[in-house]
């Protein structure tokens, strides 16, 4: 895991995405492959996105995923926080770029769900959604959101990979053992919403394809040798509003430089998190379901692809000595408590009351 040799990493990165490996896309545009917004859900069509994302390119785009008017809802609730921010002389910071360059809203889906639930839940009740996280990271997963506008003259950001091993130093990242380089990938999903239209000149994110692949990855991307050879090949796709890329979190990329004389380039980025793992953002997800709650009662779209969106579906951890299992190997989850209080017709205060008594059992501290 210490030597990282350019020649490896330029054999792994110049494979060819051949579409014939990958029925289901409809087309591959700079070796990305590209889907329908539309796509069915069938075990056949999970495995081949999960074949993309780990043996493939590492990247998929779905054009039309979001529709344009859900879109601009949202949009709307995160122009909001952004403006209520800045006339609170909030400054946000970034990972991979100078900070206060771009606008940020962290822990956005809470506040999102917070500010307009009814909003929140017609966003996420998103099946293209649903299929990349269950295709990639299986049942129970966590979505965290962090909403990210790069200004005209925002610049491109250094060339990396992502949470978990992707945020810590060359140093850090050599104190984990090579399977564990291996195995943090398959953990966390990352997606990118598009919220504007993003033609080239706007910056839109840069991908090296099949970069995923190479295991010292996380120790390479630190390395000057490493950004230059992805500056140097790296791609780049235009996005309308609407169109979602996700891609492994051990892909090569980075957000680009935006030379529009006017885009305010609005992105949502998701970072779905295995049961398996932890998310990097808290989530008050007791909040969140009590907001969301009064929604879903009458709700008449998918009410399960709100609730994998916003409420805990993993029972651990938790307190053992108050939290028990009962009718299984594990106590019930906070999304097990909102389908049965919406199976049972629950009232508000009632569902309110349940769900603050979980909290409380789960809590270290009585």
């Amino acid at each position: 895991m210490t030597t990282c040799r350019l020649e490896d990493f330029r054999a792994v990165c110049e494979t060819k995405t051949e579409p014939a490996d990958y029925p289901h896309a409809v087309d591959v545009v700079d070796n990305v492959l590209i889907y329908p917004g539309e796509l069915a859900d069938t075990p056949e069509v999970r495995a081949e996105l999960a074949r993309a994302l780990m043996d493939g390119p590492g990247v998929v785009v779905f054009a039309g995923a979001f529709a344009p008017a859900v879109v601009d809802r949202a949009s709307a609730v995160f122009t909001e926080l952004i403006a209520e921010q800045k006339a609170a002389g909030v400054a946000g910071g970034d990972h991979f770029a100078k900070a206060g360059a771009n606008d940020r809203v962290w822990g956005a889906l809470d506040k999102f769900a917070l500010r307009d639930p009814a909003a929140f839940a017609a966003y996420y009740d998103n099946d293209t959604l649903a299929l990349i996280c269950r295709a990639w990271l299986g049942a129970g997963y966590q979505v965290t959101s962090q909403v990210n506008v790069v200004n005209p003259g925002g610049v491109a950001q250094v060339a990396h990979r992502d949470y978990h091993l992707g945020f810590m130093s060359q140093e850090q990242a050599l104190r984990y053992p090579a399977h564990v380089h291996t195995l943090s990938p398959a953990l966390t999903l990352q997606g990118a919403v598009a919220h504007v239209d993003m033609p080239l000149e706007s910056g839109p994110t840069l991908y090296l394809p099949h970069s995923q692949k190479y295991p010292a990855g996380y120790v390479a991307f630190h390395q000057p040798e490493f950004t230059a050879y992805f500056d140097d090949h790296r791609v780049q796709l235009p996005l309308a509003k609407g169109d979602a890329a996700f891609f492994n979190p051990a892909l090569f990329h980075g957000a680009g430089t935006n030379r529009s004389a006017g885009i305010r380039r609005m992105a949502n980025l998701l970072q779905v998190s295995s049961a398996f793992g932890r998310a990097m953002e808290t989530v008050d997800r007791v909040a969140v379901t009590a907001a969301l709650y009064p929604v879903l009662r009458g709700y008449a779209g998918s009410v399960d692809n709100v609730i994998a969106a916003s409420a805990e579906g993993y029972a651990f951890p938790t307190n053992l000595d108050r939290d028990q299992p009962l009718d299984g190997l594990a106590p019930q989850t906070q999304a097990g408590l909102v389908r049965q209080a919406l199976s049972e017709g629950w009232e508000e205060d009632r569902f309110r009351q349940a769900l603050h008594a979980q909290d409380q059992r789960r809590a270290t501290v009585a």
